[in-house]
């Protein structure tokens, strides 16, 4: 059986998160309904506290995603109050192909990722980065 997923990031500044990610993974951020979001305030269903401005866009504070832009696979990035503390439990690993690594890491380094270590298993190597919010993931 097949099952569709998102996959859910916490962080202290969602919008700006989901541009690094989008920008790394050349997928597009998903755009903000701001017709959608003025209705939902006038009619009481949501507070103008719950929104906030990205990039000169009225946008719900608490979340932003990106999207895959063939497939539609969605990455959500929702506020949370506390900041990352330990190691993640999970990562993604970022397959590109050896020969492109090591320009990937000076792109993404030079975006605000963190070099955390290299790694090689066998005939396997990879490079452990954070994001900007120190969330782990793998360049392989």
């Amino acid at each position: 059986m097949a099952y569709d997923f998102q996959v859910t990031v916490d962080s202290a500044r969602p919008h700006a998160l989901a541009d690094w990610w989008a920008e790394m993974l050349g997928w597009r951020v998903e755009e903000s309904n701001e017709e959608f979001i003025r209705e939902m305030i006038a009619e009481g269903y949501a507070a103008e506290e719950a929104t906030t401005t990205h990039n000169g866009v009225l946008v719900w504070k608490d979340g932003a995603a990106i999207v895959h832009p063939e497939t539609g696979q969605r990455f959500l990035f929702q506020l949370v109050p506390e900041g990352k503390t330990v190691k993640n439990r999970l990562h993604l690993d970022i397959r590109m192909g050896a020969g492109r690594i090591e320009a990937e890491l000076e792109r993404l380094t030079a975006r605000g990722a963190t070099f955390l270590h290299r790694g090689k298993q066998g005939p396997a190597e990879w490079i452990t980065i954070a994001d900007p919010e120190g969330n782990e993931l793998c360049l392989s």
